[in-house]
């Protein structure tokens, strides 16, 4: 990621050290920001407004990093078996999108990240759905399920070909993206009057995540560049024109394989790919991950 800009205050001390003067994108200005640690070579530092926090980094190439090996178990950080999975993962789709349309029953569907497509294809029979997908990989295991899926990491150039949507999902991707602000304004111009986004990711304000601090299971940089608050989220939305109207703490079912990489991850053990757990789906919540549904007003 590209470093945030930053302005050095003439009273701080040594950078790190001190409050210091960054554009939050959330508060869409400049905040003062602590710096609160440092994690995998990366420097963390939190918005002392909205609770915001961000990696600084500028040695990190997305394209290169979410391959297969991010997916197959080949990062620490990424996940031990997503194909294998597969079963696990559909059923946790099918309750999201049972839940979207609550809100939303039917319409134009976008999901960015969609990964090899588990999600779209629950959404399929109910919405008319688009991914896009910057792994290349998983990008082409989706389309040979018969998905419409684009290669690539969306922008104005690639949105403006399509329709615009009713549903725009962004899944565990937020706190992945350069620029999260720019990335929901583009959302933003692409969704219908009375459209939602639904979007869920890491609580960086939760009880865990505060407790854990450098050693909470979602801190990790630098694939993980932004870590949100419900403070934040709602800044975000309304920095780009749209409205927070839900926020919560889902269950969810997650493959017993990645309950068990990420418990060794944490405990400083060398994650190992777990085939004959992937199939199994345990209920979990640790209230540490948000699900928000922004939505865009009618005119």
């Amino acid at each position: 990621m590209n470093e945030h800009a930053r302005v050095q205050d003439p009273a701080a001390g040594p950078a790190g050290h001190s409050d210091q003067l960054m554009a939050c994108p959330a508060c869409a200005r400049a905040t003062g920001h602590r710096f609160l640690y440092a994690k995998n070579g990366c420097a963390i530092f939190q918005c002392t407004v909205c609770g915001l926090g961000r990696t600084e980094t500028s040695a990190f190439d997305p394209e290169s990093y979410y391959t297969t090996d991010y997916f197959d178990g080949g990062h620490a950080d990424g996940y031990a078996d997503y194909l294998g999975a597969e079963p696990v993962l559909r059923r946790e789709f099918a309750g999201t999108v049972d839940f979207i349309r609550r809100l939303k029953p039917g319409g134009r569907l976008l999901e960015l990240g969609c990964a090899y497509g588990f999600f779209l294809a629950a959404a399929n029979p109910h919405y008319d759905v688009t991914g896009v997908e910057i792994a290349v990989d998983a990008a082409a295991h989706a389309r040979g399920q018969g998905l419409n899926v684009i290669t690539g990491a969306a922008d104005e150039a690639m949105l403006a070909g399509l329709a615009p949507f009713d549903v725009i999902v962004l899944l565990d991707v937020i706190e992945h993206l350069p620029d999260p602000a720019g990335t929901l304004a583009l959302c933003e111009r692409h969704l219908n009057p009375g459209g939602i986004i639904v979007i869920a990711t890491g609580d960086f304000g939760a009880l865990p995540a505060r407790m854990a601090g450098a050693r909470w299971r979602l801190m990790t940089p630098p694939q993980h560049l932004w870590f949100f608050t419900r403070d934040s989220m709602r800044g975000l939305a309304a920095s780009v024109g749209l409205t927070l109207e839900r926020f919560d703490h889902p269950w969810k079912i997650v493959p017993l394989s990645l309950i068990v990489f990420q418990l060794k991850r944490m405990l400083g053990l060398k994650p190992s790919k777990m085939a004959s757990a992937s199939a199994i789906g345990l209920p979990a919540n640790l209230f540490d991950a948000m699900r928000v549904v922004l939505r865009k007003p009618n005119p």
